[in-house]
């Protein structure tokens, strides 16, 4: 079992807070002070959980330059007051970041989850490849 250390469970707070003013900002049509302040909330919660030298390799490793490009300079879009198109930027960002993640996450949430709909989308496209091995 892993344990969580004290700075990790200050991390997911201060992510969740980041979180929630991110989604508070868009709900109010991308208020900028909101984003700014989910942005960096968000930004210092992951530095919290997973390190800050973690956090520098995941960022600056060489294939994932570009999505760390989009992610940062929305970030600093966003806190320079532009918010709607540094949102855009940063989003496009997040998607490059983490866009080999995404699928793993689907997965789970469809098999963690057993909501009628969803599980014969899951059927649909996840049964059908793991008949092809």
């Amino acid at each position: 079992m892993v344990e969580i250390t004290e700075l990790q469970k200050i991390g997911i707070g201060v992510m969740g807070f980041g979180l929630f003013f991110l989604l508070f900002g868009v709900l109010l049509y991308f208020d900028s002070v909101l984003l700014a302040f989910g942005n960096i909330l968000f930004l210092s919660g992951l530095t919290f959980i997973i390190g800050f030298r973690r956090t520098a390799k995941f960022f600056f490793q060489k294939h994932k330059f570009r999505g760390s490009f989009f992610f940062l300079g929305g970030v600093s879009l966003v806190l320079c007051r532009w918010s709607i198109i540094g949102m855009l930027v940063e989003s496009y960002g997040f998607i490059l970041l983490f866009r080999s993640f995404f699928p793993m996450a689907f997965k789970f949430v469809l098999s963690a989850v057993n909501i009628p709909y969803l599980s014969a989308v899951r059927m649909m496209f996840f049964s059908s490849s793991s008949s092809r091995v």
